[in-house]
């Protein structure tokens, strides 16, 4: 039997033909663009070394001290290298997708916040035009300083210290625990054996907001950087560090950071301990590695 031509059933048909075309050309430029954001992700992606010193006022060097002429060796090197000292403000604003980086980064970060953060490192990075993350404990400025202060072999900073660094602007201010920079009965802040995740968060709680407090009581504001003592990591305290502001947490992983376009990759920044018992150039081929 012979169907007689229906000109409405025609159109109905073409009708649904450019529907057809349409979703698949819709999905084609979807697909596109989603690749193309993927692969504009993909190359901004920035290769950042971290420097880890502790004291830089001692007359002899050891693993965990530099001389104020290593330090300025330091920083002569990374300028003449090409290395650009960067703020941890620029790296969190370039994670969230805001802002740009150096061609070639580096972070410097210090830790324990010793009094030659003051006397030594501060005139040097006004010299040589570069910035510092100084993560201090609480309990060393209350208690330590206080007792004994502006030593630059051994003393550590106070509060009117930490607010002069801020001030200069070439120093932020990082949160190391206010009394949790020990080996005993914990490791640094790090859960213990048979310890509950409730009694670990809140303990850790405590301590963190309690320097917190404390830092934005006497320099009126509130640190973004966490530095783990010893590097000791406790997943189990994350939401603690979120809860308390902390866009940053370093580590005392020994490796080169890939820095991209998502804040969560600061959650764990690896840093190159810079032992005094090495020479500049001994140091530094670790960042050129």
């Amino acid at each position: 039997m012979y169907h007689c031509y229906s000109p409405g059933r025609f159109l109905r048909l073409l009708v649904l033909d450019a529907v057809i075309f349409s979703v698949c050309a819709l999905c084609f430029l979807v697909g596109r663009t989603v690749m193309t954001f993927a692969e504009g992700l993909s190359g901004q992606e920035v290769r950042l070394p971290v420097i880890m010193y502790h004291s830089v006022g001692g007359n002899a060097p050891s693993e965990y001290v530099v001389t104020p002429e290593q330090l300025e060796e330091d920083l002569c090197w990374l300028n003449e290298h090409g290395y650009t000292s960067v703020t941890a403000r620029q790296i969190c604003s370039y994670t969230e997708g805001r802002g740009s980086l150096p061609d070639r980064p580096v972070l410097i970060t210090l830790d324990d916040g010793f009094y030659s953060n003051l006397s030594v490192l501060l005139p040097l990075l006004e010299k040589y035009d570069m910035y510092a993350v100084v993560s201090v404990v609480g309990k060393y400025t209350d208690i330590n300083a206080a007792a004994d202060p502006h030593n630059t072999l051994y003393s550590y900073l106070t509060w009117d210290d930490i607010r002069e660094l801020q001030e200069s602007g070439r120093v932020e201010i990082g949160n190391h625990t206010y009394d949790m920079h020990s080996l005993s009965p914990r490791r640094g802040c790090a859960q213990m054996a048979g310890e509950s995740d409730e009694d670990y968060t809140a303990a850790l709680r405590e301590d963190i907001f309690a320097l917190q407090y404390a830092l934005h009581e006497h320099t009126g504001t509130m640190p973004f950087v966490f530095a783990y003592p010893f590097g000791s990591v406790s997943q189990a305290g994350m939401p603690v560090l979120r809860e308390a502001g902390m866009l940053i947490a370093l580590t005392c992983r020994e490796q080169i950071n890939t820095i991209v376009r998502d804040p969560e990759c600061l959650y764990g920044v690896g840093r190159l301990n810079r032992s005094g018992l090495l020479s500049t150039e001994e140091f530094m081929s670790k960042i050129e590695e």
